[in-house]
């Protein structure tokens, strides 16, 4: 039977599940076109890997080291892995992608690694309860702590300032823990506060950050940067042993030198971010519909009646409701458009009506 590669192109979606949905930006098509023209050396050996690097470098105002791995799994797992011994343990928030929704690979690659969640509201940590954490146990007995995992934006859709995070880091320094951030929705954190990656990565006491591309509008690929590069010692043989060493490495690095060296990042992750506010603020004031999440990123978290989940499902729209009975969350990314927010919204409008 022929397929119609046209209805495969375009076809009609009602999506607002992830920004993993959406396609590749032009500005990333085009530098993995450009990559594409003859030969290049193999596993990162290449000048588009060096640019990467070096546009990273740039954006971060620090001389960090750079790694590219494929997805987010790989680097949040590698990367708590080269922080931590067997019997350390990692403090996260309780609803942390490394808790959730990594199929148990950070304990998997740091060979045993426990994972401490701690809750908070708005999906941050709440820090009192992460010392609690730290002092109650210093025997032999207890797991370590070690590490800090901070998640910018957080799954909430949340977004911690440059304030929350010092004073988070500083909590760490003081008790002697390393701090990663899981940055897989780090730009819509940067676009929403509108200040520089630095002034809330390592001026703020990170020491790495797994930096998000696919949800940006990149077709595949996470940044492990390190900005303490002793931290990163053999880093290259963990990624080499966890199959994330690509040997046409240019293809998942190029993309970089086209989001980042116009802007394109932030311009993309702002539109994204301003979607959802327009989504949130219309959702608002349709009755029934409360917003359970501050929308501050490019999320839009918001309670209604299950019979109203299920006519949206029903006719047809794509979301997620992992935070509880009734709870749905909508999620914008580059490619939404105001047309998608207002067809979205009629139909928000009509399910809580029945």
């Amino acid at each position: 039977m022929a397929i119609d590669t046209n209805e495969i192109r375009h076809p009609v979606f009602n999506q607002f599940a992830s920004d993993n949905y959406a396609g590749i930006c032009p500005e990333a098509w085009q530098a993995m076109d450009e990559a594409n023209r003859g030969f290049a050396p193999s596993y990162g050996d290449d000048v588009w890997t060096e640019r990467a690097c070096a546009s990273i470098r740039e954006a971060f105002e620090a001389d960090c080291q750079v790694f590219f791995v494929f997805n987010g799994t790989a680097a949040n797992s590698l990367a708590l892995a080269a922080l931590c011994r067997s019997y350390h343990s990692v403090i996260c928030h309780e609803l942390a992608h490394v808790e959730t929704d990594e199929c148990g690979a950070p304990e998997f690659f740091s060979n045993g690694t426990k994972i401490l969640h701690i809750p908070g509201p708005a999906g941050k940590l709440d820090l009192e309860a992460v010392e609690q954490a730290i002092v109650r146990r210093s025997d032999i007995h207890y797991p370590k702590p070690r590490v800090l995992s901070l998640t910018q934006s957080t799954e909430l859709g949340t977004v911690y300032t440059p304030d929350e995070i010092g004073t988070a880091g500083e909590l760490a320094r003081r008790y002697g823990l390393r701090v990663q951030m899981d940055g897989a929705r780090f730009a819509n954190a940067v676009a929403a506060l509108g200040v520089s990656p630095a002034t809330i990565t390592w001026k703020a006491g990170v020491d790495v950050i797994c930096l998000g591309g696919a949800k940006n509008g990149m077709a595949i690929g996470e940044a492990v940067v390190f900005f303490n590069r002793e931290l990163a010692d053999e880093f290259e043989y963990r990624c080499k042993q966890a199959g994330q060493l690509a040997s046409k490495m240019r293809f998942i690095s190029a993309p970089w030198i086209g989001m980042l060296e116009g802007g394109t990042w932030l311009k993309n992750a702002a539109h994204a971010n301003r979607m959802a506010q327009v989504l949130a603020g219309e959702l608002e004031r349709i009755p029934g519909v409360r917003l359970m999440s501050p929308c501050q990123a490019n999320a839009v978290f918001a309670e209604m009646s299950a019979a109203a989940a299920a006519a949206l499902r029903a006719a047809g729209w794509h979301f997620y409701s992992f935070i509880g009975t009734g709870g749905a969350r909508f999620m914008s990314s580059w490619q939404t458009t105001e047309e998608d927010v207002n067809r979205l919204v009629a139909a928000v409008r009509a399910a809580t009506a029945q």
